[in-house]
């Protein structure tokens, strides 16, 4: 039977370009679901996310067992993971955007705002360099698209890209991985990404 790649409606990610990319990738089956046993049934998840950290884990959270059902399928089962841009982020310990709210707490770091200065736009948004900390196998050295005003600090990062200095572009640990560019308007690199996923056996 043909595996089914799971992406998670929480209401806080860009669903439909995702799952066109996926679908690009070579993706079979593509399930999209809000419900917490579609998780745990899951071959491999992908959650996605836009916006504040703050909103999206409240999101997250307002489905009943969503949370638990995650925390299931990626840590208990080891089903392999991809969150998507704030879907990265969700994996810290926490987020520092309107405030302090946990996250997941699947890696050890926390998401801070990007340094503000009048050389360095924030919002960091366009095209940069992926640059591979780690040998991964998602993870090669290209050019992705970013659009961030906060970024991830800690444990797992596994490639960062140049904004004023080193910025988290990959996080990951296991069965998870997380990336803060978004692989869906990232053209060719994003879709490599995608198909790497789709046959990655952690």
């Amino acid at each position: 039977m043909a595996e089914t790649v799971t992406l998670v409606d929480y209401g806080a990610g860009n669903l439909f370009s995702v799952h066109n990319a996926l679908r690009a990738a070579g993706a079979g089956q593509i399930t999209v679901t809000a419900e917490p046993s579609g998780i745990t049934t899951a071959d491999r998840i992908v959650l996605p996310g836009v916006g504040a950290f703050g909103a999206a884990m409240r999101a997250l959270s307002s489905v009943p067992g969503m949370i638990e059902a995650l925390n299931e399928a990626v840590i208990a089962k080891g089903r392999p993971f991809l969150g998507v841009c704030v879907g990265m982020q969700l994996m810290a310990e926490a987020g520092e955007e309107h405030g302090v709210t946990a996250g997941l707490g699947w890696l050890n770091g926390r998401v801070r705002q990007l340094p503000v200065s009048p050389e360095l736009k924030v919002p960091h948004m366009g095209w940069n360099d992926v640059r591979p900390r780690a040998d991964h196998p998602l993870i090669a050295e290209g050019e992705a698209y970013f659009l961030h005003s906060f970024a991830y600090e800690g444990e797992g990062v596994l490639a960062d890209t140049d904004h004023g200095g080193a910025v988290t572009a990959a996080i990951g640990r296991d069965n998870m991985a997380g990336v803060q560019f978004h692989p869906e308007k990232s053209q060719r690199y994003g879709l490599e990404l995608l198909s790497r996923f789709l046959e990655w056996r952690p």
